[in-house]
């Protein structure tokens, strides 16, 4: 028995010697196979690195201010009212578009109609007194030159008709003022553009006390878009101003619809708290794209230049300053750039490349001074 179990045992040991012998052949032909792969690879050189690539282009690069602008309206007009008196009749939808002149409310007229009449009568009563003050001037006159009157009566007869004539004039002036009540009582549209919600319908009466407006209009075309710039861009913009070629686009922020425009006005002071100047430019609106009150990005364009571009993406960032990839004779080269300034994703740059030079737009990560890149158009796949 115990013949046996060294026996068993004896197996086993011959079993495991024979596993770890061959163990540590695969692992010596895996290592001499990985080392194999290394040194053949350093033998053939580094595997190319595929990357984008775009050329340095000479283009028109627009020179633009870009800033958050505000929609106001050139004109706004509140509606109210003139006279106290009753709305009879709304002639508008809500929000609709009016035209100068547009008849908006009617109200209650019967009071101040009914006041005219009286106050014709009143006018046609003094009339008749003044024709008799006047015959009766003309009598005592005519008595006076015969000497068959005293001068007396034709004073008075004289002071009766100035009477007469003065309350005409005042009776008179009570009657114009009633027809110019009257007239309060249609109100029109003063300016064209698009009204608000009627906050008072037919059969409400209005006060000219009352705070709210009856309903606002909103001129829409033309509209301003109001901006602020640095100072330090003012003596730029009045250049441009003053060459005629600055032009102001306004961009909605969710949709990019645009809407093109000229600039009308320069604040005469600069804001000292801020060292911002304000700017207004007017927008001619026809199909009121923009809407007052909103929010708009504004870019003022001053004029354009003639600069070598490259696309933005191709820019990189260290500690030196920017740079990028110039791909030449198959490898990546770093190479320091300045850039002037950046516009629709396109980079002009003031130094550091010539036009028709490569650059690598896609794959920096990569990418170090001198590795092997393989290029391909920027966009292909």
């Amino acid at each position: 028995m115990i013949d046996f179990a060294r026996h068993l045992l004896a197996t086993q040991r011959r079993w495991v010697l024979g596993g770890a012998a061959v163990f540590a052949l695969l692992l010596i032909l895996v290592v001499r196979g990985l080392w194999g792969g290394a040194v053949a690879q350093s033998q053939t050189g580094q595997r190319p690195v595929s990357v984008a690539v775009a050329t340095a282009t000479m283009k028109d690069v627009r020179v633009r201010l870009d800033a958050l602008g505000t929609v106001t309206t050139i004109a706004s007009v509140a509606i109210k009212t003139r006279v106290d008196t009753e709305i009879v009749k709304v002639h508008f939808a809500d929000g609709a578009k009016v035209n100068e002149g547009d008849i908006l409310f009617t109200l209650d007229s019967r009071t101040i109609e009914a006041q005219i009449r009286q106050a014709e009568g009143m006018v046609a009563r003094d009339q008749a007194q003044l024709d008799g003050a006047e015959r009766d001037v003309r009598r005592y006159t005519d008595l006076v030159a015969k000497g068959a009157t005293p001068t007396i009566n034709l004073d008075n007869a004289t002071t009766q008709a100035e009477t007469f004539r003065a309350a005409m004039k005042a009776d008179q002036a009570a009657l114009d003022n009633l027809k110019v009540q009257l007239s309060y009582c249609v109100i029109h549209a003063p300016i064209s553009g698009r009204i608000s919600s009627a906050s008072v319908k037919a059969g409400n009466f209005v006060r000219q006390a009352d705070l709210a407006p009856l309903a606002t209009i909103n001129q829409m075309a033309p509209i301003y878009v109001s901006f602020s710039l640095p100072q330090r861009n003012l003596p730029d913009v009045r250049r441009a101003l003053t060459a005629e070629t600055a032009t102001v686009e306004a961009v909605l922020p969710v949709t990019g619809e645009r809407a093109a425009g000229q600039v009308s006005m320069i604040e005469n002071t600069v804001d000292a708290s801020t060292g911002m100047v304000t700017i207004r430019a007017i927008m001619p609106n026809k199909d009121e794209l923009l809407w007052p009150g909103t929010l708009v990005n504004t870019e003022l364009t001053l004029r354009t230049e003639q600069r070598i571009t490259i696309p933005a993406n191709a820019l990189q960032n260290s500690q030196t300053g920017t740079f990028v990839f110039v791909v030449k004779d198959g490898a990546a080269l770093v190479r320091p750039v300045k850039v002037e300034r950046t516009v629709d994703n396109q980079a002009a740059i003031e130094s550091g490349l010539q036009e028709g030079e490569v650059v690598v737009t896609d794959g920096q990560l990569s990418l170090s001074n001198g590795t092997k890149v393989s290029p391909r158009t920027e966009g292909s796949s």
